[in-house]
């Protein structure tokens, strides 16, 4: 029959491994039947030999190259047969095949190349484990706290903005010294939400009655001499991949819009917990992926014309912009250093397991993390220190016990600097007495961009299986982002996923063997930097360090601002190395400081109604 895969004979087999062996043979399955067989397909349904001229031909007409696709895609029928993958059209089908190609089997080579090599599993084991034990850990909280720095004499300025833009030491300062109550910060931050939301579509739900409500609690609480740490009353931001019982959790997508979620996200209960008052659900990529999300596209406050990047789009430009004191945020792979970064904010990309994530919408369970964009590194050290800790229900979260990173004596470290490292933050550390030595981090891993890749779209097809097999992934706001890279991930053999973490294994024992520093200072949103530091699960800090012209601006007095950002990182469970020494860098400048100009962008120099898209969204490719 035309158009048909030839029946493959197989031969009775032990039972090994179960669904792991099934799904080993489907994928060989598949394969031979996308390669050989397609051109025995092709072959057959023409009538035509190999060395006949309509397979020489490079030229095929409109009407054959329709009959070529309906052939190839008839062939791959077959093998997503036999994978339950039916539910793909012959285009999809065709667009799996060619992203196979290019991607999945250059990294399956590479994966294969680096681990096995040689049989019997003596060496490079699955950075996955497996832990028998049925009782969780103690959940109670011992780890010591951070020591806080005291402000006095500050007082409460005049306008609203210079209030927008104060640290959360200063707020909580002018709360406890009576000059300012929780409810009247909620009212200051929630006008500015709604007062730039409009350009900067960067909040998706204003939770102005629960910020009411917690904000008369933390005053009461307050009046009746009880003070909850240093976020009593504090309003802040949630990126919206984060559960609150009765407010909306769409993930920023279409499909999960209407969404509401009566689970409390274990962030959002440490937070309340400490008196910090929720003020917004601030946007995500649909789906964490990038900026772009059911509601629009997130842009930058130093620069209207930009986008953020993504996925944390929200708390990054609302930090930025003073609308919210500081937000919480997420990165799988480059989701808080790129927004942070685009939009000059202090953020903190904690160690991998540092603050846990139940109530959370779920990339990857190996690589997801949480953490704080803020004003400055203080803040970050303040709440990384109230929602660290063991989360019951995570079991990927783990108590850290961290040094205080304010009682840190950094003239004690020898820290790294990169090729790419911004020269001002050496010459700052080295100004402060700390040993600055030239370093390159070392490994022989070849694959890092794809070992994160199978790993982050292998684990996010498993929790979104169900959304792709009933096409809801169609109506996804950006096609060439998870819905093309997640139907390739279909066909990932079982066997390489497993080989992509045995190679992720040898690159985290290279990385500790090569980190020899107490830390390092390097670019923050290199892809090969944002890739290894994920699997690895070591923290990062985003440091504003200045500001650039933007290339072709609208007017020659314009005060938009390309925000530039390094990243200073350290080994896994040293959170506290990263923030000191970005605590003794922003002492001495103030970059940190700055506010971007979306209320006055310069002469001649207008908002566009509606803006330009110049940025293309970010595709993470292999």
């Amino acid at each position: 029959m035309a158009g048909r895969c030839p029946p493959i004979p197989l031969r009775p087999t032990r039972n090994v491994g179960g669904l792991l062996f099934i799904t080993l043979l489907h994928s060989t399955l598949f394969l031979f039947c996308s390669s050989s067989s397609i051109q025995d397909c092709r072959l057959s349904s023409t009538g035509a030999s190999a060395n006949s001229p309509i397979c020489a031909s490079p030229e095929l007409s409109i009407q054959d190259k329709k009959s070529k696709n309906t052939d190839d895609a008839s062939c791959l029928k077959r093998g997503f047969s036999m994978l339950d993958a039916e539910f793909f059209n012959d285009n999809k089908m065709l667009e799996i095949e060619k992203g196979a190609k290019e991607l999945n089997i250059p990294i399956i080579k590479a994966n294969r190349k680096i681990v096995a090599t040689t049989n019997g599993g003596l060496h490079y084991p699955s950075s996955l484990v497996f832990n028998s034990k049925w009782q969780h850990e103690e959940t109670q909280d011992d780890a010591k706290k951070f020591s806080y720095p005291s402000v006095s004499g500050v007082m409460k300025p005049e306008n609203e903005e210079d209030i927008a833009f104060m640290t959360i030491l200063e707020l909580g300062h002018l709360i406890r010294t009576k000059q300012v109550t929780s409810e009247e910060l909620v009212r200051v931050f929630l006008k500015r939400l709604k007062r730039y939301n409009p350009v900067l579509e960067a909040v998706v739900t204003i939770t102005e009655d629960l910020a009411y409500k917690q904000a008369k609690e933390a005053d009461e609480l307050l009046a009746q001499g009880i003070d909850l740490g240093p976020l009593h009353g504090i309003p802040y931001g949630l990126k919206d991949i984060i559960s609150v019982p009765e407010y909306k959790t769409t993930w920023g997508s279409t499909t999960f819009k209407n969404q509401v979620l009566d689970i409390e996200a274990w962030v959002y209960k440490r937070l309340k917990a400490a008196g910090a008052v929720l003020v917004g659900k601030l946007v995500t990529g649909s789906l964490a992926y990038d900026d772009i999300w059911f509601g629009g596209r997130t842009r930058n406050p130093w620069n209207i014309e930009e986008f953020t990047t993504g996925s944390s789009a929200g708390p990054a430009a609302c930090t930025a912009a003073g609308m919210v004191p500081f937000a919480i945020g997420s990165e799988t792979a480059g989701s808080i250093t790129y927004p942070a970064a685009r939009c000059g904010v202090t953020a903190l990309r904690p160690t991998f397991g540092a603050v846990g994530r139940t109530g959370v919408m779920s990339v990857s369970e190996s690589l997801d993390k949480l953490g704080p964009f803020c004003r400055s590194a203080v803040d970050c050290a303040i709440v990384l220190d109230v929602i660290r800790g063991k989360d019951p229900d995570d079991g990927s979260s783990r108590k850290i016990f961290l040094d205080d990173p304010f009682s840190v004596d950094i003239t004690k470290l020898t820290v790294g600097y990169l090729e790419d490292a911004e020269m001002e933050v050496v010459d700052v550390l080295k100004s402060k007495g700390v040993k600055m030595v030239a370093f390159n981090l070392s490994y022989s891993v070849e694959s890092a961009q794809g070992i994160l890749n199978f790993t982050m779209d292998v684990d996010m097809l498993a929790h979104f299986d169900k959304w792709q097999r009933s096409g809801e992934d169609d109506e996804y706001e950006a096609q060439d982002q998870w819905p093309t890279e997640l139907r390739r991930t279909r066909i990932i053999p079982a066997v390489d996923y497993i080989q992509s973490q045995r190679a992720r294994g040898k690159l985290i024992r290279e990385v500790k063997e090569s980190f020899r520093v107490d830390a390092f200072v390097g670019n923050a949103t290199d892809w090969e930097k944002v890739c290894v530091g994920n699997l690895v699960g070591m923290p990062v800090m985003v440091v504003p360090v200045g500001f650039q012209k933007i290339p072709d601006p609208p007017t020659n007095d314009t005060r938009r601002s390309s925000t530039v950002t390094t990243g200073i990182y350290a080994p896994p469970d040293h959170d506290h190395i990263a923030l000191a020494l970005t605590m003794a860098y922003q002492t001495v400048t103030n970059h940190h400081k700055q506010r971007p100009p979306i209320d006055n962008l310069g002469p001649d120099d207008v908002i566009p109604n509606p803006p330009k898209a110049m940025i293309p969204p970010r595709i993470l490719k292999a």
